[in-house]
């Protein structure tokens, strides 16, 4: 016999009420287990944004779900950058150090005593009178040498290096020479273990990238690094040694326009390659002038170095003369009194010649014009002494001739060591 129900077709068998509710549950969750299988393979990203912990997502913006609100989260990010210029600042900036000039100041005082007398004392301390830089080149044992200008240690009473960590040690003047600006140091090697490659000043070209490492302005900018490039090669800055208004020098130098700024003299130039092509000197320092510094070349410092380090000076030939540009002579003495020939305009005057020197023996005179050696023009001083101090030494014999009241006359003259004259 079959059940009715009104709410069923006639004759069907139907489950009771407890049962019913039994299958609709499992079909519901069996369900929502298949759909949390599909979204997991289906989408794991989805998972992760939703990590119940407390760290920060990787992402920078997530949406909050059932709001319209965005959250930004910071991202750290941190990069190792690595460039032939930081390869380059890395293998020579521990080479370039701190140069201080220490000098002696006397300090008055007057003081008085029961209101009628005086008394009056002097005392000396030491001060810090300029600072430049310098490059660690050499170490032999226990001891470390270092070039520098010469114009950074002018009048010291002593002088003080800082290495690139800070350390100050006592420096020793080996030797300087003011007609090329170079000086050598020589400090304690205990801390020092990295030395300057010297580069092929020679070879640069226009345009090569170089960079410039010193301490403009003191230790508060100690190792500072400017880039540029190499502006000039084989410029010549006329140089005024003794401050008396007339240039006694010419100086080759390669011109850059990385930044050289005072304290920065006696630092280094170098290539990309981290090598020394060049030991900062100085700059134009005009208000219409910008990026015009100048460096001396390695190539041309070498023998110099060398010799201040194992003489401590630098030996130059000279003649025994003192001398005048024929181009400072009025007009009318170089016509009437040294009687050049008329298309005759510059040279070398012998203004005195020293007793028993070189010249005097040779038999050369005052007012005598120079205007060869060994064949080479002369036209000034300068190019007088390039000549002498590039190409002769003391003891070498040179050709000299002059024009003696306007007629020309050779001499030959073995040179000895200067000593204040030409």
């Amino acid at each position: 016999m079959g059940y009715y129900d009104e709410n069923h077709q006639e004759g069907k068998h139907q489950p009771n009420k407890r049962g019913g509710k039994l299958g609709y549950f499992i079909t519901g969750l069996v369900g929502v287990i298949v759909g949390a299988l599909i979204v997991t393979f289906a989408f794991p990203s989805v998972l992760k944004n939703y990590d119940t912990s407390s760290s920060v997502s990787e992402t920078s913006t997530s949406n909050n779900i059932g709001t319209n609100n965005t959250s930004t989260t910071a991202k750290n990010v941190s990069l190792n950058v690595s460039t032939d210029i930081t390869k380059a600042v890395a293998k020579t900036e521990k080479v370039v150090v701190g140069v201080a000039n220490i000098q002696k100041q006397s300090v008055w005082s007057t003081s008085d005593i029961y209101g009628d007398d005086s008394s009056s004392s002097s005392s000396s301390s030491s001060q810090e009178e300029g600072s430049g830089s310098g490059i660690i080149y050499k170490k032999t044992g226990d001891k470390a040498y270092i070039v520098t200008n010469y114009h950074v240690i002018e009048g010291a009473d002593s002088l003080e290096v800082t290495l690139s960590t800070g350390k100050k040690l006592p420096a020793k003047l080996v030797g300087g020479d003011v007609w090329t600006d170079l000086a050598v140091l020589q400090i304690d090697g205990k801390d020092v273990d990295t030395v300057a490659q010297f580069g092929n000043s020679d070879t640069l070209k226009l345009g090569e990238s170089v960079i410039a490492i010193g301490n403009p302005l003191g230790e508060q900018f100690s190792g500072s690094v400017t880039q540029g490039i190499v502006s000039g090669l084989n410029r010549t800055v006329p140089v005024d040694l003794n401050e008396d208004g007339t240039e006694d020098w010419q100086e080759e130098v390669i011109q850059t326009d990385a930044a050289i700024n005072p304290g920065n003299s006696g630092g280094a130039l170098i290539n990309i390659a981290g090598q020394v092509v060049g030991i900062n000197s100085m700059k134009i320092s005009q208000e219409s002038v910008e990026g015009i510094g100048f460096s001396i070349p390695i190539n041309s410092a070498k023998t110099v170095i060398n010799e201040l380090e194992t003489k401590g000076k630098i030996e130059r030939p000279a003649m025994g003369v003192e001398l005048q540009n024929v181009s400072d002579v009025p007009a009318y003495h170089q016509q009437e009194t040294l009687k050049l020939p008329k298309n005759v305009t510059d040279g070398v005057m012998i203004a005195s010649v020293t007793s028993n020197s070189p010249a005097a023996k040779a038999g050369l005179k005052e007012l005598d014009v120079i205007y060869q050696l060994d064949g080479h023009k002369i036209s000034d001083i300068i190019s007088l002494r390039k000549y002498l101090y590039e190409n002769k030494k003391p003891g070498d014999k040179i050709q000299v001739k002059v024009y003696r009241s306007g007629k020309s006359k050779t001499f030959t003259l073995t040179l000895t060591t200067a000593s204040g004259t030409n």
